[in-house]
């Protein structure tokens, strides 16, 4: 039997035992014990001089350590870290240089190593990035070709309550569709209020966000569970390109009027900052011109979209030339005998697979791609970016 790593101890006095008992041979015990005859003599002869300590795993470490930094300079750098508390291992090792330009100080790598070791500096947890978005953004010249949707930026009412704004516009008429106070940001109050605004002016065929919750996630394809609801309406979801709020300008403009007219200051609470948000929204939808419309007002040139909000979802569906599976509740599907993570968020979801090379299969969900199948790795991997203005993001690997 080889040896059993949680307990390695009870396996060598077991083999000292059958040792002693003269039962059994050094090569019967080698063979009994999966280990070789020069490790049986060495456990033996360790009991011999030593008795059962002897049986205990010896250190490899070395005695000496030549290229360890001097006990004095570890002291320096952590005396350094208890004054400047906030200041990483850059900026400590900088003051100390800056102190004594003739010691010879370890790297900053090292001093990062010191300080971990003496628990003074907190591990970041690795934020998982969205995927960038990748397609193109659509060109919008008509109404309900394309809404942008939001959450302003939080603040509190003056009871101290947090307010989201939840703000929903049409991209070519600026039309704001929706203006809702909300105490966070949300799944189910943000479908809540999507769906409401649905039903009152039908479905638009494309929906523009950043990469925030809950519009995005760092699931395959940066899908989350709002935008796979709007994939299964026929709504296309667009994302912004991370720190790129010009995409959206036409929005984000809108946000800035909206915080001048509603929360500079804040209302006394929720209620009264939504009447402040309706009040705003028949303003700027029925009274304010906008230059980029001729002066005209939105409400003038916005018109109800002709696809109304079904009364059932339809199931999705797909062409016969493709292979369609079905996603696991553990997130996985089914291929050729293996399971391959796909995507958490679209489990119990069909997904499409469509052979681009001998290897390659492109994943979609309806519409929208996902990413690409390497069935030499197993895995699957971004689809690739095409936005011609984030080449840079474009991250794919086979």
């Amino acid at each position: 039997m080889p040896w059993k790593e949680t307990c390695a101890m009870d396996q060598k006095v077991q083999l000292i035992g059958d040792w002693l008992g003269r039962e059994f041979s050094i090569v019967d015990l080698g063979r009994l014990y999966g280990i070789s005859r020069p490790t049986v003599y060495k456990w033996i002869t360790r009991y011999e001089e030593r008795g059962l300590a002897g049986l205990e795993e010896i250190s490899r470490e070395p005695f000496n350590h030549p290229n360890a930094t001097h006990v004095d300079i570890v002291a320096k750098i952590v005396e350094m870290k208890l004054k400047h508390q906030r200041l990483g291992p850059k900026k400590i090792m900088a003051k100390l240089q800056e102190q004594d330009t003739q010691e010879h100080w370890p790297a900053v790598s090292t001093a990062g190593e010191i300080l971990k070791k003496q628990g003074l500096v907190q591990t970041r947890k690795r934020k998982r990035r969205v995927t960038p978005y990748a397609d193109p953004l659509l060109e919008c010249d008509k109404p309900n070709m394309v809404w942008s949707a939001d959450y302003k930026g939080q603040f509190n009412t003056g009871d101290g309550k947090p307010c989201y704004p939840l703000t929903i516009t049409d991209n070519d008429s600026r039309y704001l569709l929706q203006c809702r106070s909300l105490s966070q940001p949300a799944y189910e109050p943000t479908r809540q209020w999507f769906e409401w605004t649905f039903r009152e002016y039908g479905l638009p065929d494309a929906i523009r966000t950043d990469n925030g919750t809950p519009f995005a996630s760092a699931a395959l394809g940066g899908l989350s569970r709002l935008s796979v609801w709007f994939i299964k309406l026929g709504i296309r979801p667009e994302r912004i390109l991370p720190g790129h709020p010009e995409q959206n300008s036409r929005h984000e403009r809108m946000h800035r009027t909206l915080k001048e007219a509603t929360s500079e200051p804040p209302k006394y609470n929720q209620s009264e900052q939504q009447q402040a948000f309706e009040e705003f929204k028949y303003h700027y939808n029925y009274e304010r011109p906008h230059e980029a419309l001729g002066q005209k007002t939105p409400a003038s040139v916005y018109h109800y979209s002709s696809k109304a909000y079904p009364i059932r979802i339809p199931p999705v569906g797909y062409t016969p030339e493709v292979v369609v599976k079905k996603v696991r509740h553990s997130g996985e599907m089914y291929w050729k005998g293996k399971f391959i993570h796909v995507s958490q968020t679209l489990a119990g979801e069909p997904i499409a697979l469509k052979q681009t090379d001998e290897h390659l299969w492109d994943i979609s969900f309806s519409f929208y791609p996902l990413g690409i199948l390497n069935e030499l790795t197993g895995k699957v991997y971004p689809a690739r970016n095409t936005n011609e203005k984030c080449k840079r993001c474009a991250r794919f690997k086979v």
